[in-house]
């Protein structure tokens, strides 16, 4: 594995510690790939999706037992995970305060203690990005500068993406001129329930062009959208609409991120890459609350996709509460026992 070379564990002399330490050092450098730019719309290929939905499921649920990763192999994949999180707060009770603590944890995910005895503390380990409401834009900006931390905003409507299309496509260029440099926009569900898909299309493509630079992640509500094959369908419009990441969920659906799911949309991507040549790229959000979990979807990716999508320019973790408990495995992994979760405060 990738993250294996990268990762070799040392134990010196006289040190009571594990110790994990990495030949390469610079974990934030973002080469990002050439941007989507999107194709003509292919309802004949869109229309021609077709998903075994039995398949899909027993293929999903090996990814839980086909690989276990331990010791210092699991805490090298879950600093490999903390680099790949969308650190999000997306609550109705949100204030500045909160905000500016997650973007200082954002910036400093793990304890210094705890980086300096897994030997990783000059790794510049940050998350991929911190995501919030269009309200918080400007001040998470203003905390993040100089860190190579972008800012993701939620927009068009989100959660439910119900506003009208002025409306949403105003929001855009308003987080964009704020400073967000990732754009979270949320499909049209009934578009993909009715099979519309050149009004998806359509759509996407007018949401792409409000972003500009800003990369843009396409929200598809896998949990409202009934089946695995809407699922397939919509993922192959919103790339072929020009879409830099595919997003499973807003995480305010019953039904959020699952591996059946996942395991649909990173085909869909894959089999996108094969006709295109462009690498769009994935994010499950909504209910990834441990760091098993987590490892289960770098497993995902390193399966169905490969080792270039384990890395932040096209694989994140939309999150919150994921960090405390990664931050709790670390720990266990330096001193054997675990420690409360207040040790590791999110805000």
């Amino acid at each position: 594995m990738e993250t294996k070379r990268k990762y070799e564990r040392a134990a010196p002399a006289g040190d009571p510690l594990p110790t994990v330490v990495a030949p390469e050092r610079a974990l934030r450098v973002v080469t990002r790939p050439e941007r989507n730019p999107g194709t003509a719309l292919d309802l004949d290929l869109v229309r021609a999706l077709r998903v075994n939905r039995s398949a899909v499921e027993r293929r999903a649920a090996t990814i839980p037992t086909r690989r276990t990763v331990k010791k210092e192999w699991q805490a090298a994949w879950l600093l490999r995970a903390i680099t790949c999180m969308d650190l999000t707060t997306l609550q109705g009770d949100d204030t500045p305060t909160n905000v500016l603590r997650l973007c200082a944890k954002a910036q400093h995910p793990v304890r210094r203690d705890l980086l300096e005895a897994l030997g990783a503390a000059d790794l510049g380990i940050t998350v991929g990005a911190v995501c919030v409401y269009h309200a918080f834009v400007p001040l998470a900006v203003r905390a993040l500068e100089g860190s190579g931390i972008p800012v993701a905003a939620v927009s068009t409507g989100f959660p439910a993406g119900l506003n009208p299309l002025p409306q949403r496509i105003e929001e855009i260029g308003a987080s964009v001129a704020a400073g967000a440099r990732e754009i979270d926009v949320v499909i049209t569900r009934a578009h993909a329930l009715a099979g519309d898909w050149q009004a998806l299309y359509d759509e996407v493509r007018a949401f792409r062009a409000a972003c500009g630079a800003a990369h843009m992640k396409v929200i598809l509500g896998t949990g409202d959208l009934a089946t695995l094959v809407t699922v397939a369908r919509a993922s192959m419009v919103a790339m072929m609409a020009g879409a830099d990441f595919i997003k499973t969920s807003t995480g305010k659906e019953a039904v959020n991120a699952t591996l059946p799911v996942g395991v649909v949309m990173t085909r869909m991507i894959r089999d996108y890459h094969e006709r295109t040549g462009y690498a769009v790229g994935f994010k499950p959000a909504g209910g990834i609350r441990s760091a098993k979990t987590a490892l289960q979807w770098l497993v995902l990716m390193k399966e169905e996709l490969g080792d270039r999508w384990l890395k932040a320019e096209l694989f994140r973790l939309g999150a919150s509460s994921l960090l405390t408990d990664i931050e709790r495995q670390l720990e266990h992994f330096v001193t054997g026992r675990y420690s409360a979760a207040h040790r590791h405060p999110m805000v």
